[in-house]
């Protein structure tokens, strides 16, 4: 693995940042955010089903991890529904992201043993408070704050142990695969208990909504994890927080959220960053 981002690792993380935008704009837009959800993560799982007949299985010291992974991945997911029902995309989607990458950054430092140089860590500092700037442009209310806030941790976590995992099988490919059916199937049964026949109705009323959002989905997060493979763990987390951008653009504009100047504001913090990370 190399110590610097390369020109090819840079833009694959900033295209799964706007797809990773894409669909979370999609869950919030969704009348029923619990089904929309649930309708991504399946979406994501049966888009990436026939690869598990191409990769290996994953090795076995890697199957603790994602296991570790499936009940990250749920919390998760009920986190982001709270946070899209009690306030904005444009306030959660930067809180969730921008809280991530400082957690990302420490852990990596005291578990994996990355060094991460000054400018680096300056760049990691400005991204996260530019992404921080474009969620608190406004007044988000205390329980989007606090669901928000909490899945931010929720992903400092996943992004560890992914990580570790996809380092562990020695196959990015492979642990990408099986994680993302893996993921679905405990969040998936949830649902289907809690809403029964609801969540079937609204998987055959928008096949093709769970299948972008599918791509979307597992395009965004198997490019990361692929990433991490190649490049420093706290880089790449703080470059793919870049999502934000698209995400908070996507909620003042398409969503009609407002405050336009104050997140163009923070976006440019954040494109500072991402060169500070570059040089």
């Amino acid at each position: 693995m190399t110590t610097e981002l390369s020109l090819e690792v840079t833009l694959a993380v900033l295209g799964a940042a706007l797809m990773h935008a894409t669909w979370n704009a999609m869950v919030k837009s969704a009348g029923d955010k619990l089904l929309d959800t649930a309708l991504v993560c399946i979406g994501g799982a049966a888009v990436v089903v026939p690869f598990m007949f191409v990769v290996a299985v994953p090795a076995p010291a890697a199957w603790p991890w994602l296991a570790g992974s499936m009940l990250a991945h749920v919390a998760y997911f009920f986190c982001l529904v709270g946070a899209y029902k009690s306030g904005d995309l444009s306030h959660g989607y930067p809180i969730m992201r921008g809280t991530a990458p400082l957690l990302v950054a420490g852990i990596a430092f005291l578990w994996l043993g990355e060094s991460i140089s000054a400018t680096v860590w300056a760049g990691i500092l400005l991204i996260c408070g530019g992404v921080l700037s474009l969620g608190l442009a406004g007044k988000p209310t205390r329980t989007g704050l606090a669901w928000s806030l909490g899945n931010g941790a929720i992903i400092a976590v996943y992004t560890m142990v992914d990580a570790a995992g996809v380092r562990a099988s020695g196959d990015a490919a492979s642990y990408v695969t099986w994680m993302f059916v893996l993921d679905c199937v405990p969040f998936g049964l949830i649902v289907l208990l809690w809403r029964g026949r609801a969540l079937v109705d609204y998987l055959r009323a928008n096949i093709v909504r769970g299948i972008v959002g599918g791509i979307c989905s597992s395009g965004a997060y198997g490019i990361a994890i692929w990433a991490m493979a190649r490049a420093p763990v706290a880089s790449v987390a703080a470059l793919r927080e870049t999502a934000v951008v698209f995400g908070a653009l996507i909620g003042a504009w398409f969503l009609k959220e407002g405050h336009l100047r104050a997140r163009l504001s923070g976006a440019v913090v954040v494109a500072a960053g991402i060169a500070a990370i570059k040089s």
